[in-house]
């Protein structure tokens, strides 16, 4: 009788441990294949890898060069902001946004084709996909390295973001003005009016800027990490209307004008002392206070 309990327990264990085994099997295999469906792409050339839910700060490098440019993360979200055609409210999905404007070392490369080899250069001497050689140094002798690219027009800063997203095989654009205030705002609500006390903080602007620009990230970031949103240059993006427009006021500006609801549309003053007829297409002859900085899709 003993005999036979023993056998049927010891038959009773090895029916359980088969099918915890089986088990152990199925569960494997769900994991193994689950985990080959996670998403492995990148959001750069060098920065670690994300999923559906996560998405990282990561630095571009632009080909051999030493330059790279700093992208951080802005989470989407509704934003409302004030426009000619009265109160406007967009839903924004998320993007990467860099955290400074696009410094010289970063816009050299592109319009002195500091990318090519020197018989490239010559093959590509009447090429019109790259900016003319301005009058005068676009700088103003204001600074170089580490300071916003200055006096571009739209259409070059365009054709940067053109240029820049063929080089990296990164797809790069400029801001439209929804996605530009709402990583202005930080969090703010749109009718924020920040006071003395706080641009000085964050703004070089008529107070403070000496009457010049200043070297980018020089001042405090906001809450996303993201320096000179206003003052130092005003940045061109894509208007709610589609059209170009500059956000966030520069250097030259006041209090008044240096706010998160400043914008300004090109004038003829801008280009007033160009020779050129038509305007020069790359160069702002008295736009020395416009910039631009980059923006790339989650998608």
């Amino acid at each position: 009788m003993r005999d036979l309990f023993c056998t049927t327990a010891f038959v009773q264990y090895c029916r359980a441990l088969g099918g915890l085994l089986i088990a152990v099997v199925v569960l494997s295999g769900f994991t193994s294949g689950h985990a080959l469906m996670q998403p492995t792409h990148f959001p750069g050339d060098n920065p670690a890898p994300f999923n559906d839910t996560l998405f990282t700060a990561y630095t571009q490098k632009i080909g051999e060069s030493l330059t790279s440019i700093d992208m951080v993360p802005i989470e989407g979200g509704a934003v409302t902001f004030t426009t000619p055609d009265g109160e406007q409210t967009d839903e924004v999905a998320s993007f990467w946004m860099s955290t400074t404007e696009i410094t010289w070392e970063a816009y050299d490369i592109f319009a002195y084709q500091l990318d090519l080899s020197e018989a490239e250069r010559i093959q590509n001497a009447d090429a019109t996909t790259r900016p003319s050689r301005p009058y005068e140094p676009p700088d103003y002798g204001f600074g170089h390295d580490g300071y916003a690219a200055m006096s571009i027009t739209f259409k070059a800063a365009e054709k940067y973001v053109e240029w820049l997203s063929e080089k990296t095989g990164v797809s790069y654009r400029l801001a439209t003005e929804a996605e530009w205030v709402h990583a202005a705002l930080a969090g703010r609500t749109h009718d924020s009016v920040l006071s003395a006390g706080e641009l000085d903080e964050v703004a070089w602007y008529e107070e403070n800027a000496s009457d010049k620009t200043h070297p980018v990230a020089s001042k405090n970031p906001n809450a996303f990490g993201l320096y000179d949103m206003i003052g130092n240059v005003q940045e061109w993006v894509v208007g709610y209307d589609g059209k170009p427009v500059t956000r966030g006021g520069s250097y030259r500006d006041d209090a008044s004008e240096v706010q998160l609801s400043e914008r300004s549309k090109q004038t003829r003053k801008w280009n007033e002392r160009d020779p050129q007829i038509p305007k020069s297409r790359w160069w702002l002859s008295d736009g020395p206070m416009v910039g631009f900085r980059l923006v790339r899709s989650l998608d």
